[in-house]
């Protein structure tokens, strides 16, 4: 099918990239998984190629385009080539924007060049341990200090994305207590730097999927944050992050109708090489009707995320249809995975197969940026249920 959200700037980059993961990815993936994390120097390149900036404004040296269409290119390029980029992609599509809409001019120059470098990888650290995606429950605290110079912060955070290489962690922190009739209120986020005293990195964590991604445990421990890192006003945290969450549910559905489309593909490869009784496997009908299936819901995903992004680069993503969208996306693509990997046999449980990554690297997707259940929740508000 054509790509008609996609114009010839697009597909020029969709080559270079292509042609970038072959030399500076695909040789090197099996030491970054052993490893838990991608090379830092492997970040520098992706800020070379101009991946990390895409969206930034020229003045703090990214590429100044509006929309998700070049982010979307890169994503279906990586679920293509079967492999990783670290943390890459929700550094510069979910994080680096934060720093893009509540940023001061000043805390732009300070840090967004650098983020579009690859020399600042950033994380945000919102989950805490017993809170879960009950973000107005945090109870990391941080307290101004009475000259009013910098906040004292203190908690701890799990589950954080690149929280073992990254250089600013975007912490989401109780500076006020919340009213008894908004418990939203209060919560500011805080740019901590991790070379500060008393912030610590924990357990990296063994997940199921992504291990070439690292997600670590963090502590603060009275540490001071300069009151020029607070990121947009005190006690209005929760609002900035609920300006993020479209863009973010946005992405995660382009990369799982990304990851749809790969494993429809790995899997036909593979049946058209693998021969059982004498001939290929994708020359039994159950291979034919179990691959037009896929493709079929594959394809749905992909029009799905594609009408997103159209919505998102006019400035019309609406929350429920966000919802809508990873929700459709992500299910989809947990069906299409473990149907292909089925069609791989006993090679598909091999972690040196594409599709076997694929289906756990994809799991977490109903799980992350709300889960499936939260996703529909949304969605029944909006049609008045």
């Amino acid at each position: 099918m054509p790509r008609t959200v996609f114009g010839e700037e697009h597909e020029a980059f969709r080559k270079v990239v292509r042609e970038f993961l072959a030399k500076e990815a695909e040789p090197h993936l099996g030491e970054w998984l052993a490893a838990k994390a991608v090379s830092r120097d492997f970040y520098r390149r992706l800020g070379e190629l101009g991946v990390l900036g895409i969206e930034v404004p020229e003045e703090y040296g990214g590429g100044a385009q509006s929309g998700h269409h070049f982010g979307a290119v890169f994503a279906e390029e990586v679920a293509r080539a079967g492999v990783t980029v670290g943390t890459a992609m929700t550094h510069a599509n979910i994080i680096l924007p934060y720093l893009l809409h509540f940023g001061t001019e000043e805390q732009k120059r300070r840090w967004v060049p650098g983020c579009v470098s690859g020399d600042i990888m950033l994380s945000i650290a919102m989950t805490e341990p017993g809170t879960g995606s009950d973000l107005a429950g945090i109870r990391t605290k941080a307290e101004l200090s009475e000259d009013g110079t910098h906040f004292i912060l203190n908690g701890a955070k799990t589950f954080i994305t690149g929280g073992t290489q990254c250089d600013l962690v975007l912490v989401v922190c109780r500076t006020s207590p919340a009213p008894v009739d908004n418990r939203r209120k209060g919560l500011s986020i805080l740019v901590v730097d991790t070379r500060s005293e008393g912030f610590e990195v924990g357990r990296s964590l063994d997940k199921i999927g992504l291990h070439a991604s690292d997600t670590a445990e963090l502590s603060f421990t009275d540490v001071k944050v300069p009151v020029e890192n607070l990121l947009g006003t005190e006690g209005e945290g929760f609002f900035c992050l609920g300006r993020n969450l479209a863009r973010e549910r946005l992405v995660i559905a382009v990369q799982a109708a990304a990851a749809a489309a790969a494993a429809v593909g790995f899997a036909r490869e593979y049946t058209r090489e693998r021969a059982v009784f004498g001939k290929p496997v994708a020359a039994f009908q159950n291979t034919k009707f179990v691959l037009a299936e896929c493709a079929t819901e594959a394809e749905t995903a992909r029009l799905m995320a594609y009408e997103a992004l159209e919505r998102d680069a006019q400035g019309e993503l609406s929350a429920d249809y966000a919802a809508m969208a990873k929700l459709h996306c992500t299910e989809v693509a947990g069906r299409v995975i473990d149907k292909c990997l089925q069609l791989h046999g006993g090679y598909g449980y091999m972690l040196e197969y594409p599709i076997a990554r694929l289906y756990a690297d994809t799991r977490v997707m109903r799980i992350y940026g709300g889960t499936s259940e939260v996703m529909k929740t949304i969605i029944a508000k909006s049609i008045g249920l």
